[in-house]
């Protein structure tokens, strides 16, 4: 489909401009009509013009002149101009022309053919700049999407080292320790402590390890048909160390009929669990925290709110993209690479859900809404 351009035809007489537009009628063509070129340059203003189409011989400003304004505009000076002039000129003045940016001469009476076949040579040209111009946006939009991948890369990298060297340096300090042989209470204690750890990085390399296979589209999902409320009191007790840690307060209000849906079981707790850790990592101690579970007409409803650090309307919107963390929210994330919210993003569209954020601002609370769809048919 061709793009449309549009032409400014110029002249003090009606009659006139009526011919050229009846000349130059396209379907893909849009003529704007100008009688002076006052009003000429108060078009130009407004459109992106392709060619301009200019009497020579006008009362008020003539062509010349209105040539030479708009050469000295930033916004017109490339507009290719072809003067129409009823008479023939002088090689003095016809190089006038050509030095207010002229690019080509028609004398009147104007042969159509030549008329269409210089109007069509500047429609494509102006067509060809315009998809360079597309094809530059592009390739900027594409080049600032690399860097700020790159950048988030980096962040990533850097995140992960510290994340892993933490726990490892305990894990470390705990065998040295373990070296001088305690008595049996220390024993246990710093054994304790070091599987407390070697938790942390199972966890975070399970979730590098989901991140690959979606990506690669190897993750495969292992359907069951169960009550999702027994996921919601799953994933409750999960969490339950990291929710009491910071004295949070935590409700659960879920139907008292079942709630059976087809799903991959493990994914789910996954999922809901993770949620349930960001709201106890990201609420002040003493918070609140409130789980819901709604059985609507094809789909459950899974909500986590709570009363924290809140989201900005931009931060909500990227809060679900790889490597992407909250900047003011990163001196409360005391684990974690940032990409847990983006793998319940991955496993829900899995499943045909969705899920997604809204809150009234920061530091008023954050509430994740999971959708899951009802499947009528079990179909594993």
């Amino acid at each position: 489909m061709k793009t449309d351009v549009t032409f400014l035809l110029v002249d003090d007489l009606p009659e006139n401009l009526l011919s050229l537009e009846a000349l130059l009628h396209r379907d893909d063509l849009k003529l704007l009509k100008a009688r002076s070129g006052d009003e000429a340059l108060e078009l130009l203003l407004k459109h992106d013009v392709a060619l301009a189409l200019i009497d020579v011989q006008m009362p008020g400003l003539n062509g010349f002149e209105l040539a030479e304004l708009m050469r000295g505009n930033e916004r017109t000076k490339r507009v290719p101009i072809i003067f129409v002039t009823a008479g023939s000129h002088s090689a003095e003045r016809r190089f006038q022309g050509y030095e207010a940016g002229a690019v080509d001469f028609i004398q009147k009476p104007i042969e159509p053919d030549i008329l269409r076949s210089k109007a069509e040579i500047f429609a494509e040209l102006y067509r060809q700049r315009r998809m360079i111009a597309e094809q530059r946006d592009r390739l900027e939009e594409q080049t600032q999407a690399l860097k700020m991948a790159d950048t988030r890369k980096n962040e990533f990298i850097s995140v992960l080292g510290h994340e892993l060297r933490n726990p490892l340096a305990a894990l470390n300090g705990g065998l040295k320790l373990l070296a001088r042989k305690p008595d049996a209470a220390k024993m246990e204690q710093i054994q304790s402590l070091m599987q407390q750890q070697m938790d942390h990085i199972v966890r975070l390399v399970d979730d590098l390890l989901d991140v690959s296979r979606i990506t690669q589209g190897k993750i495969s999902l292992v359907m069951s048909e169960f009550d999702l409320k027994e996921v919601i009191t799953t994933s409750v007790e999960m969490t339950r160390q990291a929710i009491e840690e910071q004295d949070h307060a935590v409700s659960i209000n879920v139907p008292e009929q079942p709630c059976t849906i087809i799903a991959d079981k493990v994914r789910l707790t996954q999922c809901i669990s993770n949620l349930l850790n960001n709201a106890a990592k990201y609420t002040p101690a003493g918070g609140q925290i409130k789980v819901v579970l709604e059985s609507h007409t094809n789909a459950y409803r899974v909500s986590v709110a709570d009363n924290g650090l809140g989201l900005t309307p931009e931060d909500s919107k990227s809060i679900f993209k790889m490597f992407e963390q909250v900047e003011k929210h990163r001196d409360h994330a005391h684990e974690g690479l940032g990409i847990g919210l983006a793998l319940v993003k991955q496993l829900m569209a899995l499943h045909g859900g969705d899920v997604s954020v809204s809150s009234r601002g920061p530091g008023l609370g954050s509430t994740f809404i999971l959708e899951l769809p009802i499947l009528a048919e079990r179909t594993l």
